[in-house]
């Protein structure tokens, strides 16, 4: 579990974790990164209270790193959970991912990213991040069928297929599990997705820092398509598409008016979908927040993925 400012959900994601309906044996590492608020100080309560708990230091506070550190730390282990400190895995989780490694021969699984929100911006965001019209066909984020995916959300992977891989790329801070699980399927190892994995996700609690979320998902999904050539398809072009529109109608229809229709044409979409998103869990209040969540997630990881300058050395 990578670990950095998560003093908010890190006691409930651990617990999702102790409390795991498994009867193999279970460790969990935390990788520590350098955390503002209180996130140490509580890990390492964690840690004193209960064997299957130990702490390592990542200085960086990178990710990738962090992951690396983890999976280093482990015990002789066959299997590795990846777990984040905002997400909450069912009690079957584990038990249910050992089982599909089984059955599917596969090198990696993993399941549906359920936003979960608390406020009701939060909710908000949740319901943009688990429909078509915020994060497009993603079966991790919207669900499907089972089968073999291009990627999947966290991961539990076989640690072979780890060691193989020499682990998470350090160079990529962001779309690392993206980048590893397509080395894994370039290497003829399986990825495979299954409804009956999920983890309740913790989404960002303010607007300035989901548009900083989805910025660094542009700009890092940039640089993964950069490194591996053809791995860019129109889902990831549509957001970088829609804020050229957007800019071009906004300042060409200064000169020209009926470019006012790209900018009008594409809020109206982002308003009436937002306000109709089919969510049983908002609230009237929360769906508000919808006509800005949507843009800013659009826009931002658009902005992200036209001016990234991230290359990655081969």
């Amino acid at each position: 579990m990578p670990i950095l400012n998560e003093e908010r959900h890190l006691r409930e994601a651990v617990d999702a974790v102790l409390a795991q309906d498994y009867d193999g044996p279970l460790q969990l590492v935390l990788a520590l990164g350098p955390s503002t608020d209180r996130t140490a100080g509580i890990a390492h309560d964690l840690a004193a209270a209960d064997p299957r708990v130990r702490t390592v230091e990542n200085p960086s506070g990178r990710t990738p790193e962090a992951l690396n550190r983890a999976i280093g730390a482990l015990d002789d282990v066959d299997v590795v959970v990846r777990v984040d400190g905002h997400g909450v895995l069912d009690r079957d989780y584990v038990r249910t991912a050992v089982a599909l490694l089984e059955e599917t021969g596969a090198a990696n699984v993993g399941g549906l990213m359920d936003a979960e929100g608390v406020t009701s911006f939060e909710r908000a965001v949740a319901a943009a991040m688990t429909s078509r019209l915020g994060v497009g066909s993603a079966a991790f984020h919207t669900g499907g069928d089972a089968g073999p995916a291009d990627t999947v959300y966290l991961g539990v992977f076989r640690r072979e297929w780890l060691q193989r891989m020499g682990g998470y790329d350090h160079r990529f801070t962001r779309a690392q599990d993206w980048e590893l699980n397509h080395r894994i399927r370039e290497a003829g190892g399986l990825v495979w997705f299954s409804p009956r994995l999920r983890v309740a996700y913790r989404p960002r609690p303010t607007l300035p820092a989901l548009a900083r979320q989805y910025r660094d998902y542009g700009r890092w999904r940039r640089a993964v398509g950069r490194t591996h050539r053809g791995t860019i398809n129109a889902r990831y072009l549509a957001p970088p598409a829609a804020l050229v529109g957007v800019v071009a109608g906004a300042v060409g229809g200064l000169a020209w008016k009926p470019l006012w229709l790209l900018p009008t044409a594409y809020l109206g979409l982002t308003t009436v979908g937002g306000l109709t998103v089919r969510d049983l869990r908002l609230r009237p209040a929360d769906r508000l927040w919808l006509p800005v969540v949507l843009p800013t997630m659009h826009l931002s990881w658009g902005w992200g993925f036209l001016t990234s300058q991230v290359r990655i050395e081969t």
